[in-house]
């Protein structure tokens, strides 16, 4: 069920090229924000309560707000081949912030499966010709660290709110920090909107962000985030294979390796002993009852 939230997003470049106005990318990361968080609002009828006032945004910021800005800035100074391998890092950073925050164990097996990720995303997307740029790099580098921070803290503070109303909270929160960025940088919003334009919003906001994020961290509350974040590397795999189906676009025999050094990466991250399966749900239990216990005690909800 998480694979699936990555595997949509996978789909927002198709989206973003053929359905809506060119030149809009900040909008389009606002649209998928703002008015799922506020539909989730909606229909859950929560608001954060005691430390979740401030939990929330942060949260918010981390995995949506701050994660979309700074990808606005890697795509718009790096060739999109080059983001993503350097987003590709993630689930490295994920295991390393587990590892000191969580106190998971950082294996040879999960070290090896990251970089192998990288390098099977590297042969996927990346191109011969790619310039770099000093500036974008590092924002497609931060973008790839704020939001493993957003994972790793997702997991280390447990909401005990309904997985719709927490979700939601961190989408209104993500999506009023893009607002005021993408009215600055990109202007109001288009006069007026084709039908492929209402059509390719509408995807954004309902499957890409409302469905796609409530089971991205529904992923996070009931598994390891490090095995989370390799999931996250079939967002370019689901993108290449797109382009390569409905796009007209060609696929190489690198990009062919690439992709199976991707599978490969993923399985074997997600793959560990009985032993260590059952020490990891039990040390998992052990803190989100401590957590629940505590929120109890500090009367917030």
């Amino acid at each position: 069920m998480t694979a699936l939230a990555p595997a949509v997003w996978g789909t927002t470049y198709l989206v973003t090229t053929e359905l809506l106005p060119p030149g809009r990318t900040l909008l389009a990361a606002t649209v998928r924000a703002l008015p799922a968080g506020l539909l989730l609002l909606l229909l859950t009828r929560r608001l954060p309560h005691g430390v979740w006032w401030w939990r929330a945004p942060v949260l918010g910021v981390l995995n949506i707000g701050a994660f979309f800005a700074l990808l606005f800035v890697a795509a718009y100074r790096l060739p999109g081949g080059v983001a993503a391998t350097a987003g590709a890092i993630q689930p490295l950073l994920v295991a390393v912030l587990a590892s000191g925050l969580l106190g998971e164990r950082l294996s040879p097996r999960v070290a090896i499966a990251a970089v192998a990720g990288v390098a099977g995303v590297s042969l996927l997307v990346l191109r011969a010709d790619a310039r770099l740029d000093a500036l974008g790099v590092a924002a497609a580098v931060g973008g790839a660290a704020v939001m493993a921070t957003g994972v790793v803290l997702s997991k280390r503070w447990p909401s005990p709110a309904p997985l719709l109303a927490t979700t939601g909270w961190q989408l209104v929160a993500g999506g009023l920090l893009l607002l005021p960025v993408a009215l600055v940088v990109e202007g109001p919003p288009p006069a007026t909107l084709s039908l492929a334009n209402v059509a390719g919003y509408g995807y954004l906001t309902i499957i890409g962000s409302a469905l796609a994020y409530t089971l991205w961290f529904r992923g996070i509350r009931e598994l390891s985030p490090t095995g989370v974040a390799f999931l996250g590397l079939l967002s370019p795999l689901v993108a290449t294979a797109l382009g390569w189906l409905l796009l007209g676009q060609e696929l190489t025999a690198a990009q062919i390796l690439g992709a199976l050094v991707v599978l490969t990466s993923l399985v074997v991250a997600q793959t560990r002993g009985a032993r260590g399966r059952s020490a990891h749900a039990t040390a998992a239990g052990s803190r989100e009852d401590r957590a629940r216990r505590e929120s109890t005690r500090s009367g917030r909800w």
